[in-house]
């Protein structure tokens, strides 16, 4: 079947519930909100008419929660992708965002020293390869239809770089990678023919945005 279309849905989970505003990273315990459950339906209910035969998740709960309804409806188990999981940052469990003005902390500037790599973390380079790996196993699940890898905004984004062959260091704030989007992964035999998104959950993204503005007034 080397010359059959195969899909690779790159989904980010759904809002997280996290009161204090951390950078959660990879810690454990952090699960969907009920917006962010609401999320997780809307795009299972995108995917639902498609071909999906293989279901793949990051290890951690806000990915496992959100890949439930998509892995339903199609009577499918989860898989789980240790290659899924969110980028590693040093500045995990702590209160800083871009944008929020903590970084100007000079006890934070040693970390920031490249932002290429970057230094504060995994490197985008090692990001993108877990994330290929991935996607090069589901691929083989599904050759032939479509499979549905959940994941997180870093990683994806990266991929998505990576793959188009565009530099892998950016501005977080103009990545396209919403709330429950979808990333599309088309693949024509073994070649990827293009990239696809969409945003099923945009109406709940707004709900979710105005409430956090509003929390913030």
């Amino acid at each position: 079947m080397s010359g059959s279309q195969t899909i690779v849905h790159l989904l980010r989970h759904g809002e997280v519930h996290n009161p204090d505003g951390i950078l959660y990273g990879r810690i454990p315990g952090f699960h969907l909100s009920d917006l962010g459950r609401e999320m997780a339906v809307a795009a299972a209910e995108r995917l639902a008419g498609r071909d999906v035969v293989h279901v793949g998740a990051s290890p951690l709960q806000r990915a496992q929660e959100t890949a439930e309804p998509v892995a339903a409806s199609h009577r499918l188990d989860t898989v789980t992708y240790d290659g899924l999981i969110e980028a590693g940052n040093s500045f995990e469990g702590l209160r800083v965002g871009v944008g929020d003005g903590a970084l100007r902390d000079p006890k934070y500037w040693w970390r920031l020293r490249d932002p290429f790599t970057p230094s504060w973390g995994e490197p985008y380079l090692d990001i993108a390869r877990r994330m290929m790996e991935s996607i090069d196993k589901a691929r083989a699940a599904a050759e032939g239809g479509e499979a549905v890898l959940v994941s997180h905004q870093l990683p994806i984004w990266t991929v998505r770089q990576f793959a188009e062959r565009k530099r892998l260091w950016h501005d977080p704030r103009k990545r396209e990678c919403a709330l429950a989007s979808i990333t599309s992964f088309v693949y024509e035999g073994a070649s990827l023919a293009r990239v696809e998104y969409s945003e099923p959950a945009a109406h709940l993204v707004l709900k979710s945005e105005s409430a956090r503005k509003a929390k913030g007034a």
